[in-house]
């Protein structure tokens, strides 16, 4: 059986915290309920709370993760990123905003979903500045939109994209 530590760190946003197990959290609390409850970060949505619907999407170490799979005493030593930890000017979010077009629609309506596609956009353009239809599709198949937008979002990565690409490829 693993013993749990008593004191685990995490780097949330660029800023490294420390928590005590059994005070601060327990050993039980998911990564998402701990984000949300305990630090504040309600970017981040728990809806389905199994693995779903990708809506507690978090980047752990550059990499889109469900946080809500993960106990919040896994994540000790990582470096988690929420939608809060992301510039204004990311060009994820500003295509996200932006989205509108005939025929595509727009990329968020109730906007619940979006942070998690968001999260797994930067995800995978930080991975693949330049992915194809396909490969969107392919990445964002873990996150549903119960309004229905994925044509939105999908041209909405495209756009991402293209902003990057006309930054030099800087996210």
């Amino acid at each position: 059986m693993a013993t749990v530590a008593e004191r685990i760190t995490m780097c949330v946003n660029s800023e490294w915290r420390e928590f005590a197990v059994g005070r601060d959290l327990e050993p039980s609390t998911t990564l998402s309920e701990f984000l949300r409850q305990r630090l504040g970060f309600t970017g981040l949505k728990i809806s389905c709370d199994e693995g779903a619907c990708g809506a507690c999407t978090i980047l752990m170490d550059g990499k889109a993760i469900l946080s809500c799979m993960l106990l919040a005493v896994e994540a000790d030593g990582h470096d988690l990123l929420t939608i809060e930890g992301l510039p204004d000017d990311d060009p994820v979010i500003e295509a996200f905003a932006e989205q509108c077009e005939p025929g595509h629609g727009t990329a968020l309506q109730c906007g619940y979903c979006t942070p998690g596609f968001v999260m797994t956009t930067r995800a995978l353009l930080n991975e693949n500045p330049t992915p194809t239809l396909e490969e969107v599709k392919e990445a964002l198949s873990g996150n549903l939109c119960r309004c229905g937008c994925y044509a939105g979002i999908a041209m909405a990565v495209r756009h991402a994209s293209e902003k990057i690409a006309a930054r030099g490829g800087r996210a």
